[in-house]
């Protein structure tokens, strides 16, 4: 059986809404934290700064796996038809496994091991499916980009959420604009240098902002807080 797109869209809509009625009462009504003098726009600290260029790389990589992965399948490994969304299922199954191992991992390694590690698997995932673009190395490949970008944002996102300086909602807004940002720039730059070059060119473009995430994971202090 085939949904027609408004159906789809309506029971998306119809979960969302009645999630939302489910979870309104538990929200918490005031950050105990927040002064009332505090200003909405503030210029993030230089910690902050690092955790919002962090999430920028991360999610750029991030998003241009869930624009691209089809269309790498397709224009460059060249898979048979059945086997078009692999690449997206692999991608997708690891990241999201990886989003519930996440926490039990950086309690026993460190959010700054994490972080480092993460960028070393997507790095090594994109580049495995840039150098060998055979359906077995592509799919292990985005794999371990899922693998790799599934703790990221969660991590500097409660990172930024203890922040000295400003309010955790203020904090997590700051550096969530950096990655939000880069989430809807990545595919359009992939686009871009594809057009100019080709896709294994801007797949490899992107390994470099994960390698990127972990240079800048080793310049972050205050990270191990959570470490046993």
């Amino acid at each position: 059986m085939s949904w027609l797109p408004r159906q789809h869209f309506l029971v998306i809509m119809t979960l969302s809404l009645l999630g939302i009625i489910i979870t309104a009462p538990r929200l918490v009504p005031k950050d105990e934290f927040a002064t009332s003098n505090q200003p909405i726009f503030v210029r993030p600290d230089r910690s902050l700064i690092t955790l919002g260029i962090i999430a920028f790389c991360s999610m750029m990589c991030e998003g241009s796996m869930f624009d691209w992965s089809n269309v790498y399948f397709l224009k460059v490994v060249h898979p048979p038809k059945a086997l078009l969304g692999l690449g997206l299922t692999a991608f997708m199954s690891t990241m999201a496994s990886g989003r519930f191992l996440g926490d039990a991992l950086t309690t026993r390694w460190g959010m700054k091991t994490i972080l480092q590690f993460s960028g070393l698997f997507t790095a090594a995932g994109l580049l495995t499916a840039v150098c060998f673009p055979y359906v077995p190395t592509a799919t292990i490949g985005f794999m371990l980009v899922g693998a790799g970008v599934s703790s990221v944002v969660p991590l500097v996102y409660s990172a930024a959420g203890r922040s000295k300086i400003l309010s955790p909602g203020v904090a997590i807004a700051a550096v969530s604009t950096f990655g939000y940002t880069g989430f809807l720039f990545g595919p359009v730059f992939i686009g871009f240098i594809a057009q100019v070059y080709n896709l294994r060119v801007s797949l490899a473009f992107i390994a470099l902002l994960a390698l990127a995430v972990i240079y800048l994971a080793t310049k972050l202090r205050e990270l191990d807080s959570d470490k046993k």
